[in-house]
């Protein structure tokens, strides 16, 4: 790149802003440019900072690795971003990691450029502070609230029905959105808990955008600022700003609003005027155009939720798969079935645990197959599915646009005064969570009975110690992994519950419950994506058989009785039972003492081989 079209881009960069002329130009010279191809890395967690890379062209991932070794993308950095800022630190590490997502032209500044001199030094480190301050400040507004954000202590006047009220400076939600704040103090998780719902807003209101122009409704340059907005927000930016809480009354208006502002103030901000300037581009009239809250939001949330369950099943795979190599590791291990609680006939340790893999993987095709009923919308609908306000061709031309938008196959409902008032989809799916919930409760609760003891219990298997388990009693060690998850499925099935209720509640056109359908539905799906990771990760792979201890209680039950039914009969077999149990002796021993078989016959029949699986003896 000529260095007289990179000094005009550099002198729009936050980091450099104060340089004088001959600053940039001896950044100009000292600048190296990188080509990077999709999935080559910038940085990585650990390393040495030695690089402020400004893109050019091109998308960048920053992400985090967690425990459990999945990333995390915590922003998607587009042409004019910058990373790297933390290299004046000369001690300090990459706490991330960076790759290009996409072909991406960078300029590498080296760290050796703030040796330059001290003015410029001092000059990039202030405005370094000063964009972190607005980082840690962001990341407050999340932990505290809304409060977080009056910092610098300027406001704006906005107005609205109700009247005027001063709305921070720095903040890009408006009025509508400060009024939900202080009415809906409800729970403390806020809409930027849930990424995935925030960037479905935005491919909603970006969608909506596209068609209005397309159609003639709205001015190119405030469409290409609106589909901007809508895109930097996808990519992960300003939901720091999405500040309403999930549970709200309005059905959902709230939300929608809070949308809405952030998405012109970001857009009048492109457009070069100030926040609040709604008169170039407004939250209604502009970003809300063609659109109601009881289309805009329900069709977020559906596609929100879509790909939430797509998670969820990458990790219920996971798991899946972990109970399955367990199996296949104890298929030789022989123990005792029980059911009731008493011993009921041998089996394998690898049966056990290859049950509990087939169960689970059942349920990756009922969560698929309910949360296909997200993909029909009602998109186009607005208040209660005539379609007032749009034009003619708006709910197929805005669909086609979530479409390509969103990659997903969407499809219009046939009756959108039907769709508009319906939740049945939200009922299925939810139905579908709980299923799982139910059965990895179960599963955990087996495997604290199979842990139990470790000596005055049943012992057939270790779980992995994560913890002391008593502040009394030494040496204790609870199955703490399998009773977090257990309390998990208690809340799921919780959040059912509410997700029927609200769902018969209701009445005509709408139902205004949505937000706690929502808000349960996404807490199920979240707690579960967590609440797996750590089951497989911190327990079901650390499981280990004690081997010894399932062989003597198989030798010891008086369960491996039921073999010999076809041999003897039934009724003397209860007999032999009656006197094992009063006699403390085996039933191997009283069969043999009696000459009910021969010891050839009997070895064969009790062979435990013999007795997990059907087999034909002659």
């Amino acid at each position: 790149m000529k260095k007289d079209t990179i000094l005009p881009f550099l002198k729009d960069i936050e980091l450099f802003k104060n340089l004088d002329d001959k600053e940039f130009k001896e950044l100009a010279r000292s600048i190296r440019e990188k080509h990077c191809e999709p999935g080559e890395m910038l940085f990585s967690e650990n390393n040495p900072r030695e690089d402020i890379f400004i893109i050019l062209d091109g998308k960048v991932e920053l992400y985090k690795t967690d425990s459990y070794g999945t990333k995390i993308r915590l922003a998607l950095f587009g042409k004019g971003d910058f990373l790297g800022e933390g290299i004046l630190d000369p001690d300090s590490l990459h706490s991330t990691s960076a790759r290009a997502v996409s072909k991406a032209i960078l300029l590498d500044v080296r760290k050796d450029f703030l040796n330059y001199n001290a003015g410029t030094t001092l000059k990039v480190l202030s405005n370094i502070i000063g964009i972190v301050t607005r980082r840690m400040r962001n990341a407050n507004s999340r932990i505290m609230n809304t409060a977080a954000q009056y910092v610098s202590g300027r406001t704006r006047i906005e107005s609205d029905l109700l009247g005027q009220r001063e709305v921070p400076w720095e903040s890009y939600y408006g009025i509508q959105t400060l009024r939900a704040v202080e009415n809906f103090n409800i729970t403390g998780i806020t809409l930027n808990f849930f990424p995935t719902l925030i960037e479905a807003l935005a491919t909603v209101k970006e969608a909506a955008a596209e068609a209005n122009f397309r159609l003639g409704l709205l001015d190119e340059a405030i469409k290409d600022a609106i589909v901007q907005a809508c895109q930097e927000i996808r990519y992960g930016k300003f939901h720091n700003h999405f500040t309403v809480d999930m549970i709200q009354g309005g059905a959902g208006t709230s939300t929608n609003m809070n949308a809405n502002e952030v998405i012109a103030n970001r857009a009048l901000r492109i457009l070069g005027h100030d926040r609040g300037e709604y008169k170039y581009c407004h939250p209604n009239n502009h970003v809300n155009l063609s659109q109601s809250t009881n289309d805009a939001y329900p069709t977020a949330v559906k596609i929100a939720l879509f790909n939430s369950n797509r998670n969820l099943v990458a990790v219920l795979t996971k798991l899946v798969d972990s109970f399955k190599k367990k199996g296949e590791e104890f298929a030789h291990i022989i123990k005792m079935g029980r059911t009731q609680l008493q011993d009921a006939v041998p089996m394998t340790l690898g049966q056990e645990f290859e049950a509990y893999s087939v169960t689970l993987s059942e349920e990756i095709e009922r969560l698929n197959q309910n949360a296909m009923l997200f993909l029909e919308i009602n998109m186009g609908a607005t208040a209660i599915g005539t379609g007032i306000n749009t034009v003619p061709g708006y709910a197929e031309l805005v669909v086609r646009y979530l479409r390509k938008i969103s990659g997903l196959k969407l499809s219009l409902s046939s009756n959108l005064v039907e769709a508009t008032q319906d939740t049945g989809a939200f009922v299925m799916y939810s139905s579908a969570v709980k299923r799982l919930a139910v059965k990895l409760s179960k599963i955990c609760n087996d495997l604290r009975l199979l842990s139990s003891g470790p000596r005055a219990g049943i012992n057939e298997i270790n779980l992995p110690p994560m913890q002391p388990g008593s502040s009394i009693m030494p040496g204790k060690v609870n199955p703490v992994i399998p009773e977090v998850v257990n309390q998990i499925a208690f809340k799921v099935i919780g959040n059912d519950l509410s997700v029927t209720m609200a769902s018969e509640a209701g009445q005509l056109e709408l139902n205004v419950f949505e937000p706690v359908i929502v808000h349960s539905i996404f807490e199920s799906v979240e707690m579960l994506i967590n609440g797996m990771n750590t089951l497989r990760y911190r327990c079901i792979e650390g499981i280990t058989a004690n081997e010894e201890r399932c062989h003597d209680l198989v030798q010891n039950s008086i369960g491996i009785i039921t073999a010999l039914v076809p041999w003897i009969g039934y009724q003397d077999l209860n007999d032999i039972a009656k006197d094992a149990l009063e006699n403390k002796e085996s039933v191997y021993s009283l069969v043999l003492e009696r000459g009910l078989l021969s010891k050839e016959k009997l070895d064969q029949i009790l062979a435990p081989e013999n007795m997990i699986r059907p087999v034909k003896i002659k």
